[in-house]
């Protein structure tokens, strides 16, 4: 089958990056901006709140490796899809928990995924289905990030660490060969 595509608003992309990048089958994960009204927003448009934008990845799968399904068991599990414009200490809309689907399929699944998430999490995820939408990526920067800013940067060792940690345990199964340890 041929590659696919995904995209997820989990909070903060950096975090969400850096999970699954590390996931079989994906074949590439590009951080970014998506759901607004800016053409072309910048990263400081996007933090102010006022764009509409989600700060989301878009993740190039083999769907032979790994399905569409798992990947929004990853993403549900790696994130809290029960704060509203949330994800810890990052507050905004550009901080939603949202599922942006690229075709009917996915759309379906989504819904399947947060039914599956709402029974885990006793009915209060707030994860919305979102677009259409036109995706902007982000600035060089801010691509592959936590690789780059891991043992400088005081968010990747506070925050993303130990999610990439949650999720190398709970998902050993879908890890890449030689997927990273954070420090």
């Amino acid at each position: 089958m041929a590659e696919q595509q995904a995209i997820f608003a989990g909070g903060c992309f950096w975090c969400t990056e850096a999970v699954f990048l590390d996931v079989i089958g994906v074949r590439a994960v590009e951080s970014g901006y998506i759901g607004g009204t800016v053409i072309n927003p910048s990263y400081r448009e996007v933090c102010g709140g006022d764009t509409g934008h989600a700060e989301a990845v878009r993740l190039t799968f083999d769907p032979d490796v790994i399905a569409y399904d798992d990947l929004l068991d990853i993403f549900f599990a790696t994130h809290d899809p029960t704060q509203l414009n949330r994800q810890g200490n990052d507050i905004g809309t550009q901080y939603r928990s949202a599922i942006f689907p690229l075709s009917d399929d996915q759309r379906a699944a989504a819904e399947a995924g947060i039914a599956r998430a709402n029974a885990a999490h006793d009915g209060k995820v707030v994860t919305t289905i979102e677009g259409p939408a036109t995706w902007y990526p982000a600035e060089a920067y801010h691509q592959d990030y936590y690789d780059q800013n891991k043992d400088s940067n005081p968010y990747c060792m506070a925050v993303i660490d130990p999610k990439l940690r949650k999720f190398r345990k709970s998902f050993a199964d879908k890890l890449k060969d030689g997927a990273r340890q954070p420090s």
